[in-house]
């Protein structure tokens, strides 16, 4: 899907999506709940090939946690689990692939102190954060997020 597909093309669809959720239910007009797993194979699904292809596994997840409306603490510790294991099959996938380079290694160890940092004030700020409000913020963070996906796809930019 990587090499077949316009990065651009599925970035701003992605966007799209995660705008038109974030807004729905910011509003407050979309109340849906999911109340047990047996849909949790179609963001399961859709975060693998989103992971495989692009590296963005991460707001299907999102947005399956915030339609089982999970507490900050259920959040965290069911992504920290998913995203060790796989980020490692990505980066396998990439180096099969042949698309680990030189340059790549050398992004992701620049970027490793920021992720370190990213850790650190997540753990801080996830223990002072108001678990009533912790959905509200959830949506306006992938919102935000959405909106990115658009305007990288828009100005013709890839990822980094």
């Amino acid at each position: 899907m990587l090499m077949m597909v316009d990065e651009r093309l599925v970035k701003s669809l992605l966007g799209l999506v995660i705008v038109a959720f974030a807004t729905a239910r910011l509003s407050g007009k979309v109340r849906g709940e999911l109340r047990d797993d047996r849909r949790a194979w179609i963001f399961g699904l859709a975060a693998g090939i989103l992971g495989g292809a692009y590296g963005m596994n991460g707001p299907p997840l999102v947005i399956y946690g915030a339609l089982r409306r999970w507490s900050p603490e259920h959040f965290r510790a069911t992504l920290q689990g998913y995203f060790l294991p796989a980020s490692l099959a990505g980066m396998a996938g990439y180096a099969i692939a042949g698309l680990w380079t030189p340059a790549v290694t050398h992004h992701y160890l620049l970027s490793l102190p920021a992720a370190i940092a990213a850790i650190v004030l997540g753990r801080a700020v996830n223990r002072r954060l108001d678990a009533r409000h912790f959905l509200t913020y959830i949506h306006a963070g992938l919102l935000v997020v959405g909106a990115g996906l658009i305007a990288q796809s828009l100005a013709g930019r890839s990822a980094p």
